[in-house]
């Protein structure tokens, strides 16, 4: 039979504590009232002034908002503890939330395009003034959203994406006040769908390497900057280790911070706590992998019985560790 020797630290594994879902609240629930408050002002400004381009910038904002309230949820849930269902916790909340953020994302630029391209069609006087003094307000807003979030953004990867985000947002913003001032000027009113156009472009291409990631994650991918096969040969280099199949290495939730691995080992002879232990802390030490669980075999087992045959090998033993 195999012997499980998850689940107790004097095994030899380290369980984490959940992530601290709470530890930026106050930040994110700033960012999301100022935001709110913005998106209202600015579709009425928007409306006042026949402005696409404030429009387009109170849409972006309006998934600004989203994004921050999914996060926060999101952050919120990956911090419960796990239950006899949910093994794992809610860790991947995360990255459920960033798969809805995407398409939350890529669903209101659909709707800003089309709404541009009417205004492209029929133009219409914009009140430069009132364009210029919302964007300007929007670089405030921003701004100090991004600010909220400074301290956290280098050791933690969700955080620096909504501090990177709301950084664009605001130079956004900066380009929107600038159009407003050449439209006020020139009295182009083509100018300001146009400008609109640009900033969905840059939005669309900005927010593509969200998608790609969340995407990825989705389908367990192997994470960036962890490469297989570099990770295929320090298994394969460690002593008594024979061959390597069923390897497997995906994220568990969207900060980088749950990497798991599976594996499958022949090591002729078995294997000994001793020599667990250093594998494991060498995939932690090397590749940043934190959950490894790893089934030793002493032959290589037919094709097609890796996950389970009539007759197993002898006494082949299953085994993991999960540090942090």
């Amino acid at each position: 039979m195999p012997h499980d020797h998850h689940g107790h630290d004097h095994a030899g594994h380290v369980h984490a504590a959940p992530p601290a879902g709470g530890k930026f609240s106050a930040a994110f629930a700033w960012g999301i009232g100022l935001n709110l408050a913005f998106v209202v002002a600015e579709v009425i400004g928007g409306l006042g002034a026949n402005s696409a381009a404030l429009l387009s910038d109170a849409g972006h904002n309006l998934s600004d908002v989203l994004s921050l309230a999914l996060a926060w949820g999101a952050a919120w849930l990956a911090g419960r503890p796990a239950t006899g269902r949910y093994t794992f916790g809610y860790r991947g909340a995360t990255i459920q939330a960033a798969l809805l953020n995407a398409a939350l994302l890529y669903g209101a630029l659909g709707f800003i395009l089309w709404e541009t391209i009417d205004h492209l069609r029929h133009p219409e006087p914009v009140n430069g003034v009132m364009v210029m003094g919302l964007a300007g307000a929007g670089i405030l807003v921003n701004g100090f959203t991004a600010w909220l979030f400074r301290a956290g953004q280098k050791g933690d990867v969700n955080v620096r994406g909504a501090y990177l985000h709301m950084l664009t947002d605001a130079l956004v913003s900066l380009g929107v006040v600038v159009g407003g001032a050449i439209t006020y000027f020139t009295h182009w009113t083509w100018l300001d769908p146009i400008i609109s156009l640009g900033l969905l472009a840059v939005i669309a291409v900005g927010s593509w390497g969200l998608l790609r990631d969340t995407i990825r994650l989705g389908l367990q991918a192997v994470p960036d900057g962890i490469d297989l096969e570099k990770v295929r040969q320090f298994m394969l280099a460690q002593p008594g280790v024979q061959s390597l199949h069923d390897l497997h290495i995906w994220s568990m939730s969207s900060d980088g911070h749950d990497t798991a691995l599976m594996a499958h080992l022949v090591r002729p002879g078995g294997t000994d706590a001793t020599w667990l232990a250093s594998l494991s802390a060498g995939l932690l030490r090397e590749f940043h992998i934190h959950h490894s669980t790893v089934q030793v075999e002493d032959v290589e087992l037919p094709d097609g019985c890796h996950s389970g045959c009539a007759e197993p090998a002898a006494d082949p033993s299953l085994v993991g560790a999960h540090h942090e």
